[in-house]
């Protein structure tokens, strides 16, 4: 766990720039995608699921993540990740438990954070993060994980 803000904020940009060195001279989208989860789930504390969702022009699709067996399909406007795609804005999820769209695939999950993943305009997927803590997000991680996204789909391969 970091021991105050400036800690945090100094992880975030190294992960930032850690996604950046690695998506450089690789622009394949499983490939990245799933080095991509495999650096997030270790750099975060309490995660316990890192992965991401794309979206096949219906639904959500499990994609690379790092974690337990996860749910494989998910409907647009269902649950965090389905809400997000659909408002294609990142949702934070304080307690997962107390969220009516919930939708429960790992029972260690207790506060979640989607971020979409859109490119000039169009819905490709969505950045899911689960952490074992109530609360495990703020408007930080928010902010950093949108520019790790960011710089994933500036130079990962999507067609």
């Amino acid at each position: 766990m970091w021991k105050n803000v400036e800690e945090k904020i100094a992880a975030y940009q190294l992960l930032v720039q850690q996604q950046a060195a690695i998506i450089e001279i690789e622009h394949d989208k499983i490939a990245n995608l799933a080095n991509s989860s495999a650096l997030l789930a270790d750099a975060l504390p309490n995660t316990v699921f890192a992965g991401y969702y794309l979206f096949d022009g219906k639904e959500l699709v499990l994609g690379p993540f790092q974690g337990k067996v996860s749910c494989t399909r998910i409907e647009v406007g269902k649950g965090v990740c389905g809400e997000s795609a659909k408002t294609q804005k990142t949702v934070l999820v304080d307690d997962v438990k107390k969220h009516e769209n919930y939708i429960s695939c790992d029972s260690a999950a207790r506060s979640e954070i989607v971020v979409p993943m859109v490119k000039n305009g169009e819905l490709l997927g969505v950045l899911d993060l689960d952490s074992s803590v109530p609360e495990g997000y703020d408007a930080i991680d928010q902010e950093y994980l949108e520019q790790f996204v960011e710089v994933l789909l500036k130079e990962t391969n999507f067609s």
